[in-house]
């Protein structure tokens, strides 16, 4: 499997937004769409609610002038941002389709001025998690809305990568604009799987890959939590750790953003015991030190493993 809900990424809707993929053995993709919109937080909160009113959700909304992210849905179930190909759903083709609604502009490529961040690295990282590799099968995007673009269905069905909106046939849209797609794959996390025309995310198992999945060191977060003093100490040793938890405690809407700060402080601690309750424990069971049943829950949610 691969991550199914980012980390640091806000809830948006009920998390019902589609259902199960037509196509699954075949290969992985993400497409890119602007929003023909501006940035900012109220252009954000807007959006998510009239994408919901309309039922074209994405599976992501993202402001790439401050690096805000929200999900609308897993990324293992369709979305509803394309248009069909005649009779071919092309929101439910291949092993994952990712919907990335970016608040922007087509006529002014966000890579010219977008200031990516982790939120951005962990939607590439979740896109890398599911074999989608780094690259562009459809070739080149519009640079305006008179430019042809390839649309072909075969290359669509048996190439897996990054499309933009202007590639996927059965769609007259030229967003998300001649972005820098090279920029975009730089900014990502994680291992980035080979292209493919096959099972790219597989190794000789048949398993899914776990490029870009996080590990997260129980002892580190333990100790930052403040409960094992012989067990490593100091920002340096376990803020990464703690920031991966700390995000999936906010895409539970568990935490505060304003506590997301790799500290392991009270709040996070507080915010761990309700996940605790979630999971069946009480009383001093619950006591928001991590134990590893409950990390690992979380990180089954949300796309990280435990290491130690």
């Amino acid at each position: 499997m691969g991550i199914t809900w980012i980390p640091g990424a806000e809830r948006l809707g009920d998390g019902d937004i589609g259902g199960g993929m037509d196509t699954p053995d075949e290969p992985p993709r993400i497409v890119w769409h602007t929003t023909e919109s501006g940035a900012g937080d109220a252009e954000f909160d807007s959006t998510a609610d009239y994408l919901i009113e309309i039922g074209a959700e994405p599976h992501v909304l993202y402001d790439p002038t401050t690096d805000r992210i929200g999900q609308f849905g897993p990324l293992d179930e369709s979305a509803r941002a394309l248009r069909n190909d005649g009779d071919d759903r092309t929101n439910r083709t291949g092993r994952v389709c990712i919907q990335v609604e970016v608040l922007a502009r087509a006529s002014e490529p966000f890579t010219g001025y977008w200031q990516p961040g982790p939120n951005f690295a962990a939607l590439l990282g979740a896109a890398r998690s599911w074999g989608v590799p780094d690259a562009w099968p459809a070739g080149d995007l519009a640079a305006d809305g008179s430019d042809s673009t390839d649309r072909d269905s075969d290359t669509w069905h048996s190439e897996g990568g990054h499309y933009g909106h202007a590639n996927v046939p059965g769609n007259d849209h030229w967003d998300p604009g001649a972005i820098d797609r090279s920029a975009i794959l730089a900014a990502g996390s994680g291992d980035a799987p080979a292209p493919s025309t096959t099972e790219a995310a597989d190794d000789e198992s048949g398993a899914p890959s776990t490029a870009g999945v996080a590990d997260v060191s129980l002892a580190k977060v333990v100790a930052a939590a403040g409960s094992d003093p012989d067990a490593p100490q100091g920002a340096t040793s376990h803020r990464d750790d703690v920031l991966v938890v700390e995000r999936a405690l906010q895409a539970e809407g568990l935490l505060s953003a304003d506590w997301v700060d790799g500290s392991f402080g009270t709040k996070t601690q507080d915010a761990y015991a309700e996940w605790q309750n979630r999971c069946g424990y009480e009383g001093d069971d619950a006591d928001g030190v991590p134990g590893r049943t409950t990390l690992e829950k979380l990180g089954a949610e949300h796309g990280f493993r435990v290491a130690d």
